[in-house]
């Protein structure tokens, strides 16, 4: 069966969209928040990557960075150049694209901070320009679900991954406890907090969300539409900043579809945002944080093999 061609219109929209994206990332790269430290400095990156590993500290063993050992590896997504570092510090032959400048520039200069080699271009997920049959493995995390055209992109990584190549691709998770409690339920009771600056504080000391986050996120209630509680648009605001144009969720079933053409599709799902877990949240041992999350965890990793 032929698939049905997007219409101009689509086209225009996606267009329209993406550009929104890649101004939000360009004007808030990927991490930059969670350092204090002087933008492009050594301190910059270590910062950075130790809140990276602390908080999301089950990447390492997900990513198994050490096992791309010799092999030719894409990152779609590079952001920072965190990730990136790790699997050419461990011996890939790493390549890095992103859809934004300000991305490619700090994670270059992460690389020459650490004395690592890799390719770094700027690039649009749904159209690489790579030739087939080109890497080992493509590794794009957290990045995905913020490109208008998903599927797109996922038939381009088949496309640029040599037979036998493995994709491992990051999703946000529609089954989530994150996603089904803490942004559908608390974050839009929270909401009616953002009226008042009081309330921003309540918000403040019940999450740990910094005030000027919350603040930026009032400044949009306050317009006075209700764009910013209609359901995607709620979504989109609710993981990764005030501003940002574009976030989706995944079922493990709509994941599935995702990777069809792929041969062997396995799914696991990690990262338990504690936040969102009153009280008791910050006092869960490792052991149950991860049981609990690899049933409702936050973070959906697909694991494909062409």
């Amino acid at each position: 069966m032929a698939m049905a061609q997007p219409t101009k219109k689509t086209t225009n929209a996606n267009d329209e969209l993406k550009e929104r994206v890649r101004a939000f990332w360009q004007a808030h790269p990927c991490g930059t928040k969670f350092s204090e430290a002087e933008m492009g400095t050594r301190e910059f990156f270590e910062r950075v990557e130790a809140h990276r590993y602390t908080k999301e500290w089950h990447i390492p063993e997900a990513a198994n960075f050490a096992g791309a050992r010799g092999l030719r590896v894409l990152e779609i997504g590079c952001g920072l150049g965190t990730d990136g570092a790790q699997f050419a510090a461990a011996g890939a032959d790493y390549t890095g694209i992103d859809l934004t400048e300000a991305s490619i520039d700090l994670a270059r200069k992460k690389f020459e901070l650490a004395g690592l080699r890799g390719e770094f271009r700027v690039a649009d997920a749904e159209a690489l320009d790579f030739p087939d049959d080109s890497f080992d493995l493509v590794y794009s995390h957290g990045v995905l679900h913020h490109t208008p055209d998903t599927a797109s992109a996922v038939h381009e990584i088949h496309r640029v991954l040599k037979p036998g190549g493995r994709a491992m691709v990051m999703l946000y998770h529609r089954g989530s406890y994150n996603y089904r409690v803490g942004i559908r339920v608390l974050r839009r009771a929270g909401a009616r907090l953002l009226k008042s600056e009081s309330g921003i504080k309540i918000v403040n000391r019940l999450t740990g969300e910094p005030i000027e986050s919350l603040r930026d996120h009032a400044q949009l209630l306050k317009r006075g539409t209700n764009g910013y509680l209609a359901k995607e648009e709620f979504l989109s605001q609710s993981t990764d900043g005030a501003g940002n144009p574009l976030a989706r969720v995944y079922s493990r079933r709509e994941a599935r579809e995702l990777f069809s053409d792929f041969r062997k599709v396995d799914l696991r799902a990690y990262f338990l945002n504690k936040r969102f877990i009153p009280l008791i949240g910050n006092l869960l041992p490792r052991s149950i944080e991860s049981a609990l999350a690899a049933r409702w965890g936050w973070h959906l990793w697909i694991y494909a093999e062409k």
